[in-house]
């Protein structure tokens, strides 16, 4: 008995995450929310939020070690394109603008994000991933780099309005 029921449950199972997924794909909103990312060593949090073109943008809310500790001022953007944006603290950078869903595709595209380590903009296309992380696809001339954000449960206090 146990040999047929063990299967069963992990079919059920896996049917159950391929569902989650497709669902959380399926709707252009389920992006809004905050993230965790843990990339080459810095953790920061993001917030992405739809903008009233439809189009989705990300801000940085939050970046472990924000503070210079030679001057004890919080760090900022001095690797930007943008020189009127290298004075922008590194904890309050506008990383992601013009995502669009592609409801075909199931997922959201034709973005730009912008990676303040390298002072790098790139194409940008998301979508979530079975265990639930946005796994975010970064490129430059067909080369590119992913990484896997990590959503954080909402707090009524983090809803942007």
């Amino acid at each position: 008995m146990k040999k047929v029921v063990a299967p069963f449950i992990l079919i059920l199972s896996t049917i159950a995450m391929a569902q989650a997924q497709n669902s959380l794909n399926s709707n252009p909103d389920a992006i809004v929310g905050t993230y965790q990312i843990e990339h080459k060593g810095q953790v920061s949090r993001v917030r992405i939020y739809k903008c009233t073109d439809g189009t989705y943008g990300a801000q940085c809310i939050y970046l472990k070690d924000s503070i210079d500790p030679k001057t004890g001022k919080l760090l900022t953007d001095v690797k930007n394109p943008n020189k009127a944006l290298r004075n922008t603290p590194c904890n309050r950078n506008t990383i992601l603008r013009g995502l669009r869903y592609n409801a075909d595709k199931q997922r959201w595209e034709k973005g730009n994000i912008y990676d303040p380590t390298r002072g790098l903009y790139a194409r940008c296309t998301c979508e979530f991933t079975s265990d639930h992380k946005l796994k975010l696809r970064g490129s430059v001339l067909d080369i590119g780099e992913t990484v896997y954000w990590i959503p954080l449960p909402e707090k009524k206090s983090q809803k942007i309005e």
